[in-house]
């Protein structure tokens, strides 16, 4: 047992110092590069905010959504209303938009979950197109197909490094709760639901339940990252709410791997940074996006990190054998 638990102890450390350089990178990164760089950084950790929320349904609970950018949107158009039309606070204004999103979760959730599979996949779309259609179509309120500009933080968040920061602050704090549920009595009963429904329910578990507790909570940080990025862009847009937003952290998910936390999170930094540099030559960034996809499918399935997990993995183990045989 003590032999065990020295290992995991040693693991958790070196997991630690990774966390720690990358904290360190992350804060050091605004005085060393552009501003323009700085702007796709903070869009990648705003990004992967959203894809950690996303990935709560389908690396840990099983689900596959298509309408996670229905929560995202309504997040960043409700900050952007209630700053723009009532001068409301910033800060509840944030608040506000979490609210909104876990709603809605709740309401959409509640429906989502008596489906399983594909069946699931295709009411989380539905869902997604209604609402998004109804921000597009309701002009006097939302703004139609103009979206809404004008969404300034307030006083000193309007200087780029100081939001990026702010952003940094929101993101380590959110992917700390995240990782906490996911490792908790909860997200372990999660992963035997995914694993084994049908066994989990014999065990006198309510596993809808615990997927719409599980459905509201992916909302609210989905929510999250829009109330985030819509004063980060100073705007708001209905493309934020369409299917083809819903499926960026789907891909994401799949390049860095969904069966590790940070999976979503590094395919989202790929991602972006990947976008943000080949739209420098062409507008058809799609089809490169799509090829390095189908190249990880084929070549790496369970996507980079559980690929560099799996390689780790044998690694100890044929220096424990070369030890023991020596």
């Amino acid at each position: 047992m003590r032999i065990i638990q020295s290992g995991e102890n040693s693991l958790w450390m070196k997991r630690g110092w990774w966390l720690i350089l990358l904290l360190a990178l992350a804060i050091i990164a605004p005085h060393v590069i552009s501003e323009f760089y700085l702007v796709i950084l903070g869009e990648a950790l705003i990004m992967s905010l959203f894809a950690l929320s996303f990935n709560l349904l389908f690396g840990y609970m099983g689900q596959l959504s298509f309408g996670q950018a229905a929560f995202y949107g309504l997040g960043g158009y409700t900050v952007a209303m209630l700053i723009t039309k009532l001068q409301f606070s910033f800060w509840l204004s944030i608040l506000a938009g979490v609210g909104v999103a876990s709603i809605m979760g709740l309401i959409v959730g509640y429906f989502c979950v008596r489906l399983k599979g594909i069946y699931f996949s295709i009411l989380t779309l539905a869902f997604g197109q209604l609402i998004f259609v109804i921000i597009f179509k309701w002009h006097n309120f939302t703004g139609g197909d103009d979206g809404i500009q004008g969404v300034f933080p307030p006083g000193i968040l309007k200087i780029p490094i100081v939001y990026y920061y702010f952003i940094l602050v929101v993101f380590i704090i959110s992917a700390f709760i995240l990782w906490r549920i996911v490792n908790s009595p909860f997200g372990h009963t999660l992963k035997a639901m995914r694993e084994n429904p049908e066994r989990t329910e014999f065990l006198g578990i309510h596993i809808a339940r615990y997927q719409l507790i599980t459905f509201v909570i992916a909302a609210a940080f989905a929510g999250l990252a829009g109330a985030l990025w819509a004063p980060f862009y100073r705007s708001v847009a209905p493309s934020y709410l369409t299917w083809i937003k819903s499926g960026e952290p789907v891909m994401a998910a799949i390049l860095g791997g969904p069966s590790t936390f940070f999976g979503p999170v590094l395919g989202m930094f790929i991602m972006t940074f990947i976008h943000a540099y080949i739209l420098g030559f062409t507008h058809f960034w799609p089809i490169i996006m799509g090829t390095i996809i189908l190249i990880i499918i084929f070549v790496l399935p369970g996507g980079i990190l559980e690929f560099a997990k799996v390689k780790i993995k044998e690694r100890q183990e044929r220096g424990k054998l070369t030890k023991g045989s020596s």
